[in-house]
C-alpha cells in the first residue's frame, strides 16, 4: 500500500537522496497504483530538488512529497453542490459492480440524517436487481424511490422522479444510471439525454455527476474515469471499497489525470460508511 511506502520513507534514518533511492521511491509509487505518468512526474521533481540542493534526505523527500500530494488532490475539500433555488439532482454514474447503488443508499441515509428530503430515481431499468437494490436501500433509508419497467426509458424514469419530487416537496433526487461501458455509444447518448431532461426540467444542469470508482481495481479505474469523461461532465468521484485493501495511490492518479476532484470515500458496507474526502487528513494519513 502507498501508505506503507510512505513509512518506510520516514524510516529511513536520513539516507541521502541518492539515484538508488529515487528508483525505489518510483518503484513503490508504481506498485501502490500510482500511474506511471504520476509516479514519474512526482520523482522528476524530486530528481529536480535533489539537484539543486533543496531536498538532500529522505526527510525532506518526505515533506515533499506530502506537499505535492496535496497540491495534485486540491488543498481545500471539494463540496457538494446543491441547489439554493430548487430541487437539487446529483447523477451517479460508473460501471456495474463498483458499487454506485450502494453509494446513493448511503448518501440517502445521510441526507435524511441531514434534513433533507431525499427521492432515487431508479435510472438502470436494464438490471431488474438494480432497481430492487435500490428499493431496498429506500426501504431502510425510509426514502420514496421512483421506479419504471425493466427496459423502459431511464430519461423517463427520471422525468417522472423529477416530477414525484416537486409533488411530494422533496429537495434532492438521486440518479442510478446503468453502466454498459462495453456500448458506450449508447451510454452516451443516453446519459445525455438524461441530462437533457434534467435541465428541461430544472432549468440547470445536474447539481453533480459523480463517477464511482472501486478503489481496489488500480489502474483500470484511471481507464474507467477517461471513458465516462467523454459521456458526461464529470464533476466529482466516489472511491468505493475503501477499507483498508485498496492501494491508495489510485486516489492519487485518477484526481490528477483527470482532473476531478475525488468528493466521497465510501469505506464500508454498513449505512453510515461513506464519509467526504479531505485531501489534508487522506495524505497525513497516509504520510502516518
Amino acid at each position: 500500500m502507498i501508505k506503507g511506502l510512505f513509512q518506510r520513507i520516514g524510516g529511513l534514518g536520513g539516507r541521502r537522496l541518492d539515484d538508488d533511492l529515487l528508483d525505489e521511491l518510483e518503484e513503490g509509487l508504481i506498485l501502490s497504483d500510482v500511474s506511471v505518468s504520476t509516479a514519474s512526474g512526482l520523482i522528476a521533481d524530486l530528481r529536480e530538488g535533489a539537484r539543486r540542493g533543496q531536498i538532500a534526505t529522505d526527510e525532506a523527500a518526505r515533506d515533499f512529497l506530502k506537499k505535492r500530494v496535496i497540491e495534485h488532490l486540491g488543498a481545500q475539500t471539494a463540496a457538494l453542490h446543491f441547489n439554493p433555488n430548487g430541487v437539487t439532482v446529483w447523477l451517479f454514474i460508473g460501471v456495474n459492480g463498483v458499487g454506485k447503488t450502494t453509494s446513493i443508499g448511503k448518501m440517502a441515509h445521510r441526507l435524511k440524517d441531514e434534513g433533507h428530503t431525499p427521492l432515487l430515481a431508479a435510472g438502470d431499468t436494464f438490471r431488474a436487481a438494480a432497481t430492487e437494490q435500490l428499493q431496498e436501500w429506500g426501504r431502510r433509508a425510509g426514502v420514496p424511490v421512483v421506479t419504471g419497467q425493466q427496459g423502459a426509458d431511464p430519461a423517463a424514469v427520471v422525468f417522472d422522479a423529477l416530477c414525484a419530487a416537486r409533488a411530494r416537496g422533496c429537495d434532492i433526487v438521486l440518479v442510478d444510471t446503468a453502466g454498459r461501458l462495453h456500448n458506450k455509444s449508447n451510454l452516451m447518448n443516453e446519459l445525455a439525454k438524461i441530462a437533457r431532461v434534467i435541465e428541461r426540467e430544472t432549468g440547470r444542469a445536474p447539481d453533480e455527476t459523480l463517477l464511482v470508482i472501486d478503489a481496489t481495481t488500480g489502474q483500470n479505474g484511471l481507464a474507467q474515469a477517461r471513458a465516462f469523461s467523454e459521456s458526461a461532465p464529470l464533476s466529482g468521484l466516489i472511491l468505493t471499497k475503501w477499507d483498508g485493501t485498496a492501494k491508495g495511490g489510485i486516489i492519487l492518479t485518477v484526481a490528477r489525470e483527470t482532473g476531478v476532484p475525488v468528493k466521497l470515500l465510501g469505506v464500508g458496507e454498513k449505512a453510515d460508511e461513506i464519509c467526504d474526502f479531505d485531501a489534508k487528513e487522506w495524505t497525513e494519513t497516509m504520510f502516518s
